[in-house]
C-alpha cells in the first residue's frame, strides 16, 4: 500500500519478504516499482522467475555482502531467460571499488568452477570489529595482491561461474560429515528451492539422537511430495533424514531466517500416518526399530529410509532381530 500511494521506485527486500510481497503483487501490482534488490538471504530461482511474471517492467537484483563489508559487496541482475534452469541464482561481479577472491586453504586463488572461500577487498572494507582485537586479526588480514590493503574472510564457499559470475554455495561452518560423506547444508537448500511450490526452505544439522541427522524445513508443499522431488535432484545421503512443513518462520529482529529458533523434529508427522503393531511379533520389531531408530512410535507401515535409517542403522536391526528371534534376516530383505 505504502509502495502504491508514495509511487516508490525502489526497494529493498529480504526473500521471505519478497514472497509476501509477491503474494500481494497478485492483488494488485504496484506500477511505480522501477527495480527492487533483494539479498540478505539467498533468493530462489523460482521466486525470481515469480517476480518476472508478476512484474516485468521491474528489475530484480540479487544482492550479496555482510556487514563488514558495508553490505553490498556484490550484485546480479536477474534474466528470466538465463535463470530459468538454474539451481540457484548467482550473487554476481562485485559492486564498483570492491573485490571478490575465492581462495584455498592457503590463500591460492581458486579456479572457475572450484570451490573456496570468498573473501571481500577494496573500499568498502571495514576497519574491524569495535574492542574485539583477536576477532579483528583473525578475519582482516592483508591483502596478498594489493600490498597495504587489507581483504575481509567471509567464512562463506563460493567458486567462479564461467561467465565471471560468483556462486554462493553455502557457510563453510556448515558444512558437516554424516556416514564419511562431507555435505554442504546450501546444497540440499538449493535443491529445495528448484522445487516448484516451495517458497521457502532451510536445512540444518541437528544431533538429538546421539548422531547428526539433516532436518529440512519447507514452506510451501508436504513433506512427502518434498521428499519425492528431493530423491530426483539428489544422492541418497544428502536426503534429510526430516522434513518439516513450515507455515511461518522465525526471523531475527532484522528480518533474516533465526535459524536457531527452527523447531526440532518430534516424530508428529510421523505419528498422523501411525499404525499400531497388530501382534506379539509385530510389537517385538516395533521395539527394535525404534531402539535403532532411536525414535518412536514405529508403526507398521512406516519406511525405515523415511524414519532416518541407513545401511549401518539396517546391519545394526538385522543383528537384533537375529537375538531377538533366531532368524537371520538377509540386510536386503
Amino acid at each position: 500500500k505504502a509502495i502504491r500511494e508514495e509511487g516508490v521506485t525502489t526497494a529493498h527486500f529480504i526473500p521471505a519478504m519478497l514472497n509476501s510481497f509477491l503474494d500481494q503483487a497478485e492483488i494488485e501490482a504496484p506500477r511505480s516499482l522501477k527495480r527492487v534488490f533483494a539479498g540478505g538471504e539467498p533468493l530462489a530461482p523460482h521466486t525470481a522467475a515469480r517476480f518476472a511474471s508478476l512484474l516485468p517492467e521491474t528489475s530484480l537484483v540479487h544482492g550479496y555482502g555482510p556487514t563488514e563489508a558495508t553490505v553490498d559487496a556484490a550484485f546480479y541482475a536477474c534474466d528470466p531467460e538465463l535463470d530459468k534452469d538454474r539451481l540457484r541464482l548467482p550473487i554476481g561481479k562485485p559492486v564498483p571499488g570492491a573485490r571478490l577472491y575465492v581462495l584455498d586453504p592457503h590463500l591460492a586463488v581458486q579456479p572457475v568452477g572450484v570451490a573456496g572461500e570468498l573473501y571481500i577487498a577494496g573500499a568498502g572494507v571495514a576497519r574491524g570489529y569495535l574492542n574485539r582485537p583477536e576477532l579483528t586479526e583473525e578475519r582482516f588480514l592483508d591483502d596478498p595482491f594489493y600490498p597495504g590493503e587489507r581483504m575481509y574472510k567471509t567464512g562463506d564457499l563460493a567458486h567462479w561461474l564461467p561467465d565471471g559470475q560468483v556462486e554462493f554455495l553455502g557457510r563453510l561452518d556448515d558444512q558437516v560429515k554424516i556416514r564419511g560423506y562431507r555435505i554442504e547444508p546450501g546444497e540440499i537448500e538449493a535443491a529445495l528451492r528448484s522445487i516448484e511450490g516451495v517458497r521457502e526452505a532451510a536445512v540444518t544439522v541437528r544431533t538429538e539422537s546421539g548422531e547428526a541427522e539433516l532436518c529440512a524445513y519447507a514452506e510451501g508443499l508436504g513433506r512427502n511430495e518434498v521428499r519425492k522431488q528431493l530423491e530426483t535432484l539428489l544422492p541418497g545421503y544428502m536426503i534429510p533424514a526430516h522434513i518439516i512443513e513450515m507455515e511461518q518462520w522465525p526471523v531475527t529482529p532484522s528480518g533474516k531466517l533465526d535459524r536457531k529458533a527452527l523447531p526440532a523434529p518430534d516424530g508428529a508427522a510421523d505419528r498422523e500416518t501411525y499404525t499400531a503393531p497388530r501382534n506379539l511379533t509385530e510389537m517385538k520389531l516395533s521395539q527394535l526399530w525404534e531402539e535403532v531408530l532411536k525414535s518412536g512410535p514405529v508403526g507398521i507401515h512406516d519406511n525405515f529410509f523415511d524414519r532416518v535409517g541407513h545401511s549401518l542403522k539396517a546391519t545394526a536391526l538385522v543383528s537384533r532381530i537375529a537375538k531377538e528371534f533366531g532368524v537371520q534376516e538377509p540386510l536386503k530383505d
